[in-house]
């Protein structure tokens, strides 16, 4: 049984040698982890990168950056708040020092690089990155130099184990605490597992690359996470506030940017909406409000605030089965207001996420994914096995790659998949329109300056 003493460890998993005297700092490690995550260079790319609408071209809807932002301000609502129940069921904690803000900043910083993994273009970009390996003649060519395992996750690409990749990268990981780290890993298991349970939400999805298993097994070891299964283990507890802080931004934001885009009436989502916030809500004062913005926004904070607080209800009752191992499902499914956000959810698939204009541009994704991939694959293919092929083209291309790829390194003919893994950080690390634009380069459609 997991312990919540051990699960709050501030530790790093790799802690960095300090010369001298360490300076008294005001900021609690799990505040040191936003405010590093915050200032990092893959967060930023954010900013640039699709929520729902890919390449927008409005500012009132969301990027990866305005979404991580709020889900990060309701994870830190709902990790303080399940805090203080739990320093006053948890006495002992209080002589670690450790108070309702530290699990509200352990999981706003989880819930700020919960994204940090995604590829350009949405969930079509990752889709687009395994369809490549999958299907594409310059990815299939890889299969023979790797294992099953690593095959798998390149067939697979995931987000969530890219972001885990980025955190903890010994040259340019952000070196975030062992707690965070834990609390950001949703599905604690790799890519290919003996057998996957379908009745845990863990392990829906994978949150670690093959060559990283090693990784989260030294992270389970100093926080008493338990291994359920082969390479899989129980979720931290604070993972599911993560997620649901997670749910509940992309449930009523994604709905409110689907009105704001005229995909949903305004009547449509009031009626949603009213199923959350049932008799809190006073259609009267709702029209008092001049405008549509004005009335999706307190529609907005009104809806949070109500699911914020049922979720925290549903941690406190679940929280000794989730340090037992026993409740692994998500707690946006379990809370009063499931059904209403399972309508709402029906209701963005068929009309927001489906609309003409989102699927227009994904479609203009994968093929500037694939197109990416295409031709830097096929580069590093020449250059390290089909040498013969290996043309002035090829070496020009190879030149557009980061100054520090390891184009250089000989020990890539002993490990492709390391290769592989470097081509895919750096493009999948691409902002949209930097993705277009390189992609208009190397395939001549653009010049540069042009």
């Amino acid at each position: 049984m997991m312990k919540w003493d051990t699960l709050l460890g501030s530790e790093k998993l790799a802690p960095k040698q300090m010369e001298g005297k360490e300076m008294h700092s005001f900021r609690s490690e799990f505040e040191k982890d936003y405010d590093r995550i915050i200032f990092s260079a893959p967060f930023r790319n954010l900013q640039d990168k699709t929520q729902v609408f890919p390449l927008p071209e409005h500012d009132f809807v969301h990027t990866r950056l305005t979404h991580s932002l709020e889900v990060s301000s309701v994870g830190r609502s709902l990790g303080k708040t399940a805090g203080e129940h739990l320093i006053q069921k948890y006495p002992e904690l209080l002589n670690q020092s450790l108070t309702a803000s530290d699990f509200g900043a352990i999981v706003a910083a989880a819930s700020l690089t919960h994204d940090i993994g995604n590829p350009p273009f949405g969930h079509a970009g990752e889709d687009a990155i395994s369809d490549f390996f999958k299907f594409h003649p310059y990815g299939q060519v890889w299969q023979k130099h790797l294992t099953a395992a690593e095959w798998q996750d390149m067939c697979q690409f995931e987000g969530n184990a890219q972001g885990f990749r980025l955190l903890v990268a010994k040259n340019k990981g952000l070196k975030i605490s062992s707690a965070t780290l834990a609390a950001f890993t949703k599905y604690p298991r790799p890519s290919q597992i003996p057998h996957q349970d379908p009745k845990r939400r863990s392990q829906k999805k994978y949150g670690f690359f093959t060559d990283q298993r090693g990784t989260y097994a030294d992270l389970s070891v100093q926080l008493g996470l338990q291994e359920v299964a082969q390479d899989c283990y129980l979720r931290h507890p604070l993972a599911f506030l993560v997620e649901a802080a997670d749910d509940i931004c992309y449930s009523i934001i994604d709905l409110e940017d689907g009105c704001t885009m005229g995909l949903v009436s305004l009547e449509e989502t009031i009626e949603l909406l009213s199923e959350i916030l049932k008799d809190t809500l006073d259609p009267t004062k709702l029209q008092s409000y001049g405008t549509q913005a004005e009335k999706l926004a307190i529609l907005r904070a009104m809806s949070i605030n109500t699911l914020v607080n049922e979720v925290v209800e549903a941690f406190i009752q679940e929280e000794w089965a989730m340090l037992e191992g026993t409740f692994d499902q998500a707690l946006t499914d379990i809370i009063p207001s499931a059904a209403a956000l399972q309508k709402i959810s029906t209701l963005s698939i068929q009309k927001i996420y489906r609309s003409k204009s989102v699927l227009e541009k994904e479609a203009a994704g994968f093929q500037v994914l694939e197109g990416l991939l295409e031709v830097f694959s096929k580069c590093l293919y020449h250059r390290f096995f089909d040498t013969k092929l290996f043309s002035g083209k090829d070496k020009s291309i190879l030149r557009l790659l980061p100054e520090n790829f390891p184009v250089k390194e000989e020990y890539i003919h002993g490990n492709p998949y390391m290769l592989l893994r470097e081509l895919i950080d750096f493009i999948s690390g691409m902002t949209d329109k930097y993705a277009l634009s390189l992609y208009r380069r190397v395939k001549g459609i653009a010049f540069p300056g042009a």
